[in-house]
């Protein structure tokens, strides 16, 4: 692909502190980018560990299918993703995590699942995780289902991707995790369609997330995306 020809689509993966994930990440970030000819920005976002000097030392500032921006200082989950989408190319757009739960290579099947149609927002539907997970995630599911009188099921499924199109009509998005809310509900209210594909959920190997290691993150967690969801459920 010569460096001024648009991607096939822009996969944004938010990295905090992801040091020790980024070799094997960056490769399967080339590889998924080469395979769809599309690109993969990988956000440094606000890391204060070794991750600046490990992204310069894995991508050329000249690679035209890997790079990456850094955004100082850290503002939130969301925000990694949305300066990420903000210097995409291309046509089709979207975002995974950077633990390596999930493959960027599933982004290649969410895309496929956009033939035929610009109002499809395609997210994973993950398999294997622990069965607390699974409840929590149905529980949290129900609720905004009800709440906001759309079917939201396993928001946080990744990857997450759609056309463009969907950024000129979503407005201010929120700086943190419940941007995948936000994204998904906001793509049900402008009348796209819902598409699931299958992802494996593998158990992280580096790092720790920052959320889903206690009761007291979790509640933090879920006090943020309730506040958020009755904000949401104003605008009905």
């Amino acid at each position: 692909m010569a460096e001024s020809t648009s991607p096939a689509f822009s996969l944004v993966i938010p990295c905090y502190n992801e040091a020790a994930s980024l070799p094997e990440l960056v490769l399967r970030a080339r590889f998924t980018a080469e395979a769809g000819d599309g690109e993969v920005i990988l956000v440094d976002n606000g890391s204060t560990d070794d991750t600046p000097k490990v992204l310069a030392e894995l991508i050329a500032p000249d690679d035209p299918r890997v790079r990456s921006i850094r955004v100082e200082p850290n503002e939130g989950y969301g925000w990694g993703i949305t300066s990420g989408l903000a210097v995409a190319r291309g046509p089709i757009v979207g975002w995974t995590h950077a633990d390596l739960q999930t493959d960027p290579a599933d982004a290649l099947r969410a895309v496929a699942a956009m033939e035929g149609t610009e109002r499809a927002f395609v997210k994973g539907r993950r398999y294997g995780r622990p069965l607390a997970d699974r409840v929590f995630t149905a529980g949290m599911s129900v609720f905004e289902t009800a709440l906001l009188r759309r079917h939201l099921n396993d928001i946080n499924a990744q990857p997450t991707m759609f056309h463009r199109s969907l950024l000129e009509e979503w407005g201010t998005a929120p700086k943190d995790f419940a941007l995948d809310l936000f994204a998904m509900y906001t793509a049900a209210e402008r009348g796209f369609e819902i598409r699931r594909v299958p992802v494996v959920f593998a158990p992280r190997r580096f790092g720790t997330s920052s959320w889903n290691v206690d009761l007291a993150a979790k509640r933090k967690f879920i006090r943020r995306t309730v506040d958020f969801s009755l904000a949401l459920r104003k605008q009905l």
